[in-house]
Order: structure tokens, then sequence, then C-alpha cells
């Protein structure tokens, strides 16, 4: 088995870039997910309401990220140094965040029809993840969903395509790892396994929400698939599982595309 995509989201729920390495960290790979939009209470914004979020692209450049929509861009810097922090609401969570202001959330409000502010995960913020599923008390995570890392098996949606009319892209699933080599849903029973020099820990199927129906090149909610077909065959307490999230046991490493992924513990 190997390692055969990384992929990163900068912003929370806008289109990913794809990377041939990337370092690993405590809340997940190094730039994913550290910015995040908000509405006017502070709550997180995503593809499920604004499934436009799809078609803003990002670009990380030096000590600053540029965002593009049509033909309409702008270079945000990484610090927003407004000194301006609030709490921001993620699912159950609450998070110090700092805010930028003036033409950058002028400009994320033009792009997503709808009146919203920019914020960055500081440093210091400290968003744990589910105590019951974490490897140890101080597990964090960034903006993401629930957990610092989401892994699919090329295999896996190999087996999804085979089902489907009209086959699907992997970028539906945004995932930050896909492993070839392995057999279809083979990550289900994974437990811990290395990939690189990096071990990381198996701790929890994915749970999808509607999102993979969203085309993530157009913006457009596509109808019912995949959750249909997955539903008759993935589907386990009232939820559609697909892919695994993962901690990593130590920050630091570095993961490369063919990396070898090894199983060490089902």
């Amino acid at each position: 088995m190997h390692l055969s995509e990384i992929n990163i989201y900068p912003l929370k729920s806008l289109k990913g870039i794809s990377l041939a390495e990337a370092v690993i960290e405590d809340r997940g790979l190094r730039y994913d997910r550290r910015w995040m939009l908000v509405d006017r209470t502070n709550r997180f914004l995503t593809q499920r309401e604004f499934p436009v979020m799809a078609r803003v692209s990002v670009e990380i450049d030096g000590d600053k990220f540029m965002a593009a929509i049509d033909h309409e861009r702008i270079d945000v810097p990484f610090d927003p140094e407004s000194g301006e922090f609030h709490t921001s609401q993620i699912w159950k969570s609450e998070v110090v965040a700092e805010f930028y202001s003036g033409d950058v959330d002028e400009w994320f409000s033009r792009a997503l029809g709808t009146d919203c502010r920019l914020v960055r995960m500081p440093e210091a913020s400290r968003r744990a993840v589910n105590p019951e599923f974490a490897v140890r008390k101080d597990d964090i995570v960034s903006f993401a969903d629930g957990y610092p890392f989401m892994l699919i098996g090329q295999a896996s949606l190999d087996d999804l395509n085979s089902r489907l009319a009209d086959p699907l892209p992997m970028n539906r699933f945004r995932p930050n790892f896909v492993v070839e080599g392995s057999d279809a849903f083979a990550e289900d029973s994974w437990k811990k396994i290395r990939i690189g020099e990096t071990i990381f820990h198996v701790v929890k199927p994915c749970e999808r929400c509607v999102i993979p129906t969203i085309d993530q090149t157009t913006g457009v909610k596509t109808g019912k698939e995949p959750t249909r077909t997955l539903s008759t065959y993935r589907l386990k307490d009232g939820n559609v599982l697909f892919g695994q999230n993962l901690i990593a046991e130590k920050a630091g490493g570095v993961v490369r595309v063919g990396d070898p992924v090894e199983l060490l513990g089902t």
C-alpha cells in the first residue's frame, strides 16, 4: 500500500489543494483548515448551506494565501493583525479565533452572497477532539469537523463508483490522505498505520453529510448521489460511513506522495 494523494483545505469548506508532501502537526496537516468563514453570530459556514464555497480556490504563497472565484481574487495575510479576538462556534465547540476585517470580509461576503467574516485559529487556541475517541487527553484539532486527519482508500471509491451510473471523483469526499493498494473498505478494520515515518491511530469512521452531493468544480448540488447508494450498504446507526478519521502519534514528521503505508494493528 502507498499514499497516492495528500490534500489540504486551508480555508474550511473552500476548494482544496493537492500537495506532493506535507508537514504533520498536532491539529492536522500544516495549513489545513486553519481559517474559516463565520456568520455575524460567529457560527461557522460550510458548503452545506453555501455550495458556492466549493468554487472558491485557495493558493498558499509565502506568508499569505490567495483566494479566487471567477475573475475576482484577493491576497490575505496569514496574520490578520487586527487584534480582534472573539469566540467562534463550530459544531459543539467554542473556539477563540482572530478576526479579519474590512476588505477581506467584504470580498468573501460578495463571493458567498451572504454577510460573513474570515477568522484564523491562533496557535494558542486549543480545540479538543471528542474525548471518547482521543488517543491522549490533550489531542487537538483545527477547524476540521472533528479530527486532525481523514483517510480514504482508493479501492473504496472504486467500489462505490462501480455501483453508480455516473462515477464521482475523490474530491467529493475531501480527504487528506488517499491510499492505493488496499482492498475496498479495508480501512474500516485498521487501528494503527504508519505512513512514511509517522504513526497514525485510526480512531473513528467518517460520518458523511450532504457535501459529497455537491460538484466541487461547479458548486452545484447534483442530486441524491452518492448518499443514496452509500446508504444501501454503508449505513450504521443512521449514519452513512465513508473514510476514517486519524490522529497522529507524534507531530513534526513529513508525509510524501508515494510513501509506503504499513498496517500496524487492526
